[in-house]
């Protein structure tokens, strides 16, 4: 069970590394790109903010926060897709991608399925937390 927790905590910590990363690069490219157009200057560093902002969601390792992230992420590939086809501007199109194929990986998505433990929550039924043969299932009505 530890070794389950240092995955799936590394598995979190390195989705939220790669969302910095993203965020550094497209602000990056961002900024040297649109110099002299005031509003994409300002929705750029907007987007560089929420992705760190989503990358401190991601490290709760919660299962809405992983379908946020995928989410945000489907957009941001899919502007960036569409920029890059209309304007030749890539951006930090390809680090979403990546992200994108990163969180969408089975190994990560296990990992975010699963439930972080509450303490004091085995200590309700512990015939069930021990897993007893004798506690499977629901008692017998009637």
């Amino acid at each position: 069970m530890l070794s389950q927790a240092r995955t799936r905590d590394s598995v979190t910590s390195f989705v939220a590394r790669l969302l910095v990363a993203q965020a550094g690069a497209s602000a990056a490219i961002g900024l040297g790109y649109s110099r002299r157009n005031m509003p994409w200057l300002v929705l750029t560093l907007i987007v560089a903010v929420a992705l760190c902002g989503l990358a401190g969601l991601v490290r709760s390792g919660s299962h809405p926060t992983w379908l946020v992230a995928i989410t945000v992420e489907s957009g941001l590939a899919a502007v960036g897709l569409f920029r890059f086809a209309y304007a030749g501007y890539m951006g930090g199109t390809l680090l979403a991608l990546i992200t994108l194929g990163t969180l969408l990986h089975p190994a990560v998505a296990r990992a975010f399925a699963a439930a972080p433990r509450r303490l004091g929550h085995a200590g309700e039924n512990v015939a069930l937390a021990e897993g007893t043969p004798d506690a499977v299932g629901d008692p017998a009505i009637g």
